[in-house]
């Protein structure tokens, strides 16, 4: 018995070949009463049906419309209203209640019913408290922007200054000592390095009150503050005088090898540094005075001195035998 295989013949009467077999995956929704081959189905979005155009039955419900809500050119448009109808994201720090304080109720009953409503949803709410957070919010914001902290650090001075609002904390003190220390202990938090005078510039609140306000929130925190990294604080004060890798580099052995003999114990981080800064600068071949040095850094010309004379009695020890730079540590200048 011999089998033949089905062939086809084209329009020009030659054989087109095997047909390859097509699986029809198209979803056909038909209506069971009309049941027409082509049937008239319409969704009906604004109610959430689907409907028979022909016979009126329903179909189906609850149907998720998935159509743009707008063109995303729609900014070319004459009026240039913004068609977004969800307003904008909640906070989760409020818990829902930044968006309470839009209920209003009508004043025209005649009776001063609905403003003796008014006033009590006012009060059971606490718009007043809220928006008086919301503004203090908004400050710190602006605050951090001035000083280039990024979204996590301000969230997380948020935290700390509704800590403090909620358990009077802080209390007599001034709201820029508030913020400023809510933006201090947030950096360290986050493991961002932003010194005392960084932050002084902000707010104009002095070191003092500002490390008062710090001692005082330590007590009441779960878990303690970090301290400052002195090599996070090279990278940035590298950047800000525009070194070498070649000079970055042996800051960061040096500040490693201070760090370990105690050369400059009980100096900030930022003096610390700023000596460094400059004893690795003066031997290469393009050193920065120290001048610069110190105004990039945040201290004064004198403090970086008496921190480069102390490094410059134990500049043998510093860098290690297989690290060569342009100079040599004997050239360097006496301080």
């Amino acid at each position: 018995m011999s089998s033949t295989t089905p062939s086809f013949i084209g329009k020009d009467g030659a054989n087109a070949g095997p047909k390859v077999p097509v699986v029809d995956l198209n979803y056909r929704i038909m209506c069971p009463d009309c049941k027409d081959e082509i049937p008239n189905i319409i969704e009906d979005f604004s109610a959430g049906d689907l409907v028979c155009g022909s016979c009126g039955m329903v179909l189906g419900n609850r149907i998720i419309d998935t159509r743009s809500e707008w063109r995303t050119f729609n900014n070319d448009e004459e009026d240039n209203t913004d068609p977004s109808r969800v307003g904008a994201a909640g906070d989760p720090l409020l818990g829902g209640l930044d968006h309470l304080d839009s209920t209003t109720i009508s004043g025209r009953d005649g009776k001063g019913i609905s403003a003796t409503l008014n006033r009590i949803q006012a009060k059971s709410i606490g718009v007043r408290a809220e928006k008086q957070l919301l503004a203090a919010w908004k400050e710190l914001a602006t605050m951090c922007e001035r000083i280039g902290l990024s979204k996590l650090v301000v969230d997380s001075a948020k935290q700390i200054y509704k800590k403090i609002q909620d358990e009077n904390l802080l209390k007599g003190k001034s709201q820029e000592a508030i913020m400023t220390t809510c933006i201090y202990i947030a950096c360290r938090e986050q493991s961002v390095t932003r010194s005392y005078k960084e932050l002084y510039a902000l707010s104009r609140i002095s070191i003092k009150e500002l490390g008062r306000c710090v001692r005082v929130l330590k007590q009441h925190f779960d878990k303690p503050v970090q301290q400052v990294s002195v090599t996070s604080f090279i990278s940035r004060f590298s950047s800000h005088l525009d070194l070498s890798p070649e000079v970055q580099r042996g800051t960061f052995l040096v500040a490693n090898k201070v760090k370990q003999l105690g050369t400059l114990a009980g100096k900030s981080p930022v003096t610390l540094v700023a000596g460094c800064i400059y004893f690795v600068s003066c031997l290469s071949l393009n050193p920065r005075t120290a001048k610069e040095v110190a105004d990039k850094c945040g201290c004064t010309e004198a403090t970086l001195k008496s921190a480069y004379k102390l490094l410059y009695d134990s500049r043998a020890k510093l860098l290690p035998p297989d690290f060569k730079m342009a100079r040599d540590v004997d050239s360097l200048p006496p301080p």
